[in-house]
């Protein structure tokens, strides 16, 4: 559900971007620079708020009943009990540590097909509707994360019933891969924004997907291109995801868990 937030923010986020840029003009200012005004004002006033609402552990979080703060520390001690057993132990280590070393390989091959999508989608879109960016162009935008909402809702949570993470997150990613090249070549605006819902979708959802492995193996303090074509660069942007698919199969090697049953994970020892 934290992942939640980045889907849900390109939803409103898309048409009132769109919204703001066709205020081009409005008070002598350009569109660009109603964007940054306003949209960095909310992101500020929300910042601000969340320094002074947000808990910095479940022991501290007054707003949780006790029963479950006491599950939570609990729950939280447990994982960094077995954690401990197999992962480095410090700071300096884990930066030695040839599995988080294979850990951030897949995570920055991940982030950089995840911030391609997000920066180009909009001009994507507008090419596919054959009109400049704004309102309209907006709007379609957050088709794709609304669907990606709904992918993150259901894929983490049949990984939790079944303990099948990496499976799933493989899949996710090979499917964003794909989908990020076919909308890059297809000539068929629908199939292209289909392409994006897919793979928009699979970015977000492999992203919680991706913190279960290094979260079973760390803890405490451990834990630009120019092409020709920007179908080459859509195809660059999904491979990084098929490449991140690939490392997690080849090399990510996790402690093995099982299915959560009665809402709890078990893990073997």
């Amino acid at each position: 559900m934290f992942y939640f937030g980045a889907p849900l923010a390109f939803i409103f986020g898309a048409p009132l971007s769109g919204l703001l840029l066709d205020l081009h003009g409005a008070f002598g200012l350009k569109g660009w620079q109603w964007l940054f005004l306003v949209e960095g004002l909310l992101a500020s006033i929300v910042g601000v708020w969340a320094f002074w609402y947000l808990d910095d552990d479940p022991a501290k979080a007054k707003w949780l009943p006790d029963n479950e703060r006491a599950y939570l520390v609990s729950r939280l001690a447990d994982d960094s009990r077995f954690a401990s057993s197999h992962g480095p132990r410090s700071v300096l280590a884990s930066l030695f540590d040839a599995r988080v070393l294979v850990l951030c390989c897949v995570y920055f091959l991940i982030q950089a097909a995840v911030y391609g999508v997000v920066f180009y989608l909009p001009q994507q879109v507008s090419a596919l509707l054959g009109t400049k960016v704004g309102f309209r162009v907006g709007l379609v935008t957050a088709l794709p994360w609304v669907v990606a909402v709904i992918v993150t809702w259901i894929v983490p949570r049949y990984a939790d019933r079944t303990g099948k993470h990496r499976v799933c997150a493989v899949l996710l990613l090979l499917v964003s891969g794909i989908a990020i090249c076919v909308s890059g070549v297809s000539s068929v605006p629908a199939v292209s924004l289909i392409a994006l819902c897919c793979a928009a979708s699979g970015f977000i959802a492999a992203q919680p997907l991706f913190w279960t492995f290094p979260t079973r193996y760390l803890t405490g303090t451990a834990a630009e291109a120019a092409f020709h074509s920007t179908s080459a660069g859509l195809m660059v942007l999904g491979g990084a995801s098929v490449l991140a698919a690939l490392v997690i199969v080849a090399l990510v090697r996790t402690p093995e868990s099982h299915p959560i049953a009665g809402g709890k994970t078990v893990k073997a020892s």
